[in-house]
C-alpha cells in the first residue's frame, strides 16, 4: 500500500475524529487493510505521528530563493502566515505537533530555509535559532485556538462582545472603555503578536 495514501487517511482521522483517534487499528480498519501493512511501514505510533506531521509541512510550499529576496521581515511575516493557514486547516493534526519536535524532510526544509535568511540578514547563529523555534511555537499556539466548527465562532464572538458592552462601568471602567473592540479576533490578534515579534527581533538584530 502506498505510504501516501496510508499518511493521508490518517491525517484524515485526525482531522475528523481528533488526534487520540489515531491508532494503527483505526488507520487499518479505515484502509480496509490489516495493522500488519502498517508496521512495515512504522515502527511504531509515534513513527506514523511524525509522518503524519510532516504531511502538514509539506502544505506550507515557499521557495526558499524567494525568501531570500524578500528581507527577513517580509519572509518571516509569509513563513507565519503561510504556516498559520495550513496549521489551522488542520487544527486537530496540529495538536500532534506538541508531542515531538518535527524533524521530518518538509519540516526540516522550512525550517533550513527561514534560518538562512536570519543568517543571511546577519542575525547569529543563536538568535536564528531561537527567532525561528519561538516563531513556529507562537504560530502553533494560534493554530490550535482556531474554532473549527463553522460559524460557531462568530456566535461565542457575539455573545462575549454582548457581555463586555453590559458591563458595569463603575466595576470595569477599563474593559467598558474598550468594550467596543473585543473581543479580538484571533486573526487579528495573531497579525498584532506577529508584529510585536518582528519588532523585537529586528532590535535584537541591531544590538547583535
Amino acid at each position: 500500500m502506498p505510504l501516501e495514501r496510508i499518511v493521508a487517511t490518517a491525517l484524515q482521522i485526525v482531522d475528523e475524529e481528533g488526534a487520540d483517534a489515531l491508532s494503527m487499528r483505526t488507520l487499518a480498519q479505515r484502509l480496509g487493510s490489516g495493522t500488519a501493512t502498517l508496521y512495515r511501514h512504522f515502527d511504531n505510533r509515534a513513527a506514523l505521528v511524525a509522518h503524519v506531521v510532516d504531511r502538514m509541512f509539506g502544505i506550507v510550499e515557499l521557495n526558499g530563493d524567494e525568501l531570500l529576496t524578500m528581507g527577513w521581515e517580509r519572509a518571516l511575516r509569509t513563513v507565519a502566515h503561510t504556516m498559520f493557514d495550513a496549521l489551522a486547516r488542520h487544527r486537530n493534526a496540529a495538536r500532534l505537533l506538541v508531542e515531538q519536535i518535527p524533524l521530518g524532510p518538509n519540516a526540516m526544509a522550512l525550517r533550513e530555509r527561514c534560518v538562512a535568511v536570519l543568517l543571511d540578514s546577519g542575525f547569529p547563529p543563536r538568535v536564528a535559532a531561537y527567532a525561528y523555534a519561538t516563531l513556529a511555537r507562537y504560530v502553533l499556539g494560534f493554530a490550535v485556538q482556531v474554532n473549527g466548527h463553522g460559524g460557531a465562532g462568530q456566535a461565542d464572538d457575539a455573545q462575549s462582545a454582548a457581555v463586555f458592552q453590559s458591563l458595569d462601568p463603575d466595576l470595569f471602567p477599563a474593559t467598558v472603555t474598550v468594550a467596543g473592540v473585543m473581543p479580538v479576533p484571533i486573526e487579528d490578534e495573531f497579525s498584532f503578536g506577529l508584529e510585536l515579534l518582528l519588532s523585537g527581533l529586528a532590535r535584537l538584530r541591531d544590538d547583535a
